[in-house]
């Protein structure tokens, strides 16, 4: 299936996203006695042996479809690596997945991209060094191609969620976004310039027309040092010829507005079946083209296939694309299976983002308060593009709903300065730092020494935490108001070698035991790897007799699901179990706050759920800087039940004594 080249990124209900890879398009056969890994135009590829061997221990019948990539150190795609990869071996290779059409004797092309999507993320292994599912992004398609140019990726990819797996065909269903305009081309020879000491000097450049005829594109001459030049001149010698392989033999010394004058260059004619890639600024009114870099030969493809990639207006072709379809809400990825929607509190989210343009320090007045924010452009969750300017946008459209669970409560500032992979500290004591205006709860910490504590209050204080490096919101379970008695306990699904199903089966036992005694319970995703469930105490009790309650149900769920959890605090005694843990409940611990965005790849939040959602096939990915205004405005807040009416401790214990006899 190939997707359609427009000219611009959109934003539409019904799309997903993902990242255009720069590397050879792939099919992989697999079956549990061989896997073959081919090219779109069946050539099969063998230098790739990591990816077979990979593919092949996978114990699989399946036929997947997805890119072989060659990743350099910092994560950017080497397409002249991939190319030289049996001689080279210079950088990682990886095979990123997007669909599967064949799976253990069933086709899977009646099924939508989603539900393709489902089986394939089922079937796979996670963090694989080398097979890897292209992750598909839930988000608006204008700022993911906005994320993909600062990345200085190729570009993106939409596609319709609904859409049906068309073999060999040119679809509309997938649409191609470049960041970068680039072209395949037929190599149809090579010149040397009077006085040039080089191999060659450029390469003149084709592309077949509607007639089947070779028509002369212009010419590359800069992206191959002496070494490329050398290895692309043992690729000509068999293919010298006197003929020349374009309609119309062109001028390969013609003079032109940025080159006024000829250089003397003389052409040798190739036969035209070698292909190369090129990257170029602009196609003139003649048609050639401009700014041309060499970035490496493709072998994947058939020459006669190789035609001039005009680009199609997006809003053009979307609109068409919309009326075959009955466009719904945009489709989350936890709501695939088709559950009521959600609803919980309502509050009006920022329309605008707060920060825009390319400045790399700006200045905004919130609430009242004057807040400077810098380093707008780095990258906080590089491998994701994620930059401190989409941090700061995030909180300030999530503030409406998430400023409720941090009013009046003493903040533990997690500080990230350099983004996810930086070194990073906790910072309790705000006494010299936090701005005049903050609000702040004094104490004294053990030696004697006055300290303070920065309190939850507006935006502006939110937005001052994450100018901090504060990626993770860290607010305590109790307000300054109450500081012994906690507005909610916490149970903690920490998993350790488990499975994020087991997780989800120890949630659903959690609730279970809670629903049978009578305790309302609110799930959200950690953000990292596991499940927190809350239970509304209205600050009537002490911490010691929250951690006593969740102990109680912890030992249940510990009872009733003993293969793979532990109540065992010391992660060399668990054995691998998932550690189910109701010490949080204390003063002055934190855990990530409903919300939150976590310093972990993919950029994931901290979300609230429904019970009916969680469930297996949920995953923490789900939940992204990416996606998590949208599903938002869907849902509304989810978890105000956290801050209402407390449980009756004592009638619950009573019960849960006849209940656990």
């Amino acid at each position: 299936m190939k997707a359609t080249l427009v000219d611009a990124p959109f934003d539409e209900p019904g799309w997903v996203y993902e990242i255009k890879w720069d590397g050879y398009r792939a099919m992989a056969y697999l079956n549990v006695d061989q896997t073959s890994l081919y090219s779109r135009n069946h050539l099969e590829f063998n230098q790739f042996t990591e990816i077979n061997e990979a593919l092949s221990a996978l114990r699989l019948n399946a036929i997947l479809d997805g890119e072989v990539v060659a990743l350099k150190d910092d994560g950017g795609a080497d397409f002249g690596a991939l190319q030289n990869w049996k001689n080279t071996r210079r950088a990682q290779l990886h095979f990123y997945i997007f669909d599967m059409v064949w799976l253990e004797g069933r086709s899977l092309l009646s099924l939508s991209l989603i539900e393709r999507r489902k089986l394939l993320e089922a079937v796979l292994p996670k963090d694989h060094p080398v097979i890897k599912v292209s992750q598909a992004f839930y988000t608006s398609g204008i700022d993911f191609f906005d994320a993909a140019k600062r990345m200085k990726l190729e570009g993106i990819i939409a596609k319709r969620a609904d859409s049906f797996y068309s073999s060999d065909s040119r679809s509309r269903d997938w649409l191609k976004i470049k960041a970068k305009r680039r072209q395949e081309v037929v190599i149809g020879g090579y010149t040397r310039n009077e006085g040039t000491e080089k191999f060659f000097s450029a390469l003149a450049l084709g592309v077949y027309d509607k007639s089947g005829t070779l028509v002369y594109i212009g010419k590359v001459g800069t992206g191959f040092n002496q070494s490329i030049q050398k290895e692309l001149m043992a690729e000509f010698e068999e293919l010298i010829t006197e003929s020349c392989p374009f309609g119309i033999k062109p001028d390969v010394d013609e003079p032109s507005q940025f080159r006024p004058q000829r250089l003397g260059a003389k052409p040798t004619w190739l036969k035209p079946t070698l292909i190369c890639e090129i990257e170029f600024a602009e196609l003139t009114s003649d048609g050639k083209v401009r700014q041309a870099s060499f970035k490496g030969l493709r072998k994947d493809k058939n020459p006669k296939e190789v035609v001039l990639e005009l680009e199609t207006r997006a809003g053009k072709l979307v609109n068409e694309v919309e009326l075959e379809y009955d466009l719904q809400a945009p489709i989350l990825p936890v709501s695939i299976d088709g559950p009521k929607k959600p609803k919980g509190r309502k509050a009006i989210l920022a329309k605008n983002p707060l920060l825009t343009g390319q400045a790399e320090t700006q200045e905004k007045n919130i609430d009242g308060h004057l807040l400077k924010f810098t380093h707008l452009s780095k990258l906080y969750w590089p491998e994701d593009g994620v930059s401190k300017r989409d941090m700061f946008n995030y909180y300030d459209s999530v503030a409406p709903l998430m400023l409720p669970y941090l009013l009046d409560r003493p903040m533990s500032l997690n500080r990230f300065p350099g983004g996810i992979h930086s070194q990073s500290f906790y910072q309790k004591n705000v006494k010299e730092t936090a701005p005049d205006w903050a609000l702040t709860m004094p104490h004294t910490n053990d030696k004697g020494e006055e300290k303070s504590y920065l309190l939850g209050h507006d935006r502006a204080t939110l937005l001052w935490m994450a100018s901090l490096g504060c990626i993770e919101i860290n607010p305590w379970f109790s307000r300054s108001s109450s500081p012994d008695h906690p507005d909610y306990c916490v149970i903690d699904l920490d998993p350790d070698k488990n499975s994020f199903d087991q997780v989800i089966q120890a949630a659903q036992v959690t609730r279970n035991i809670l629903e049978d005694i009578g305790v309302p319970s609110y799930p959200k995703t950690s953000g990292s790897t596991g499940i927190h469930i809350y239970i509304p105490l209205g600050a009537a009790y002490s911490y010691e007799q929250s951690q006593l309650f969740a102990n109680l149900i912890v030992r249940q769920v510990n009872r009733e699901l003993p293969k793979f959890t532990t109540l065992e605090r010391s992660i060399s005694k668990r054995g691998g179990k998932m550690y189910l843990d109701f010490l949080q409940n204390r003063p002055g611990a934190t855990i990530a706050g409903v919300y939150s965005l976590r310093p972990k790849p993919g950029a994931t939040v901290s979300m609230p759920l429904l019970w009916e959602e969680v469930k297996p096939g949920l995953k923490m990915r789900d939940f992204t800087i990416f996606n998590a205004i949208d599903r938002l405005k869907e849902t509304g807040d989810l978890f105000s039940g956290v801050l209402g009416q407390g449980i009756d401790m004592h009638g619950v214990i009573a019960s849960a004594q006849h209940r656990f006899a």
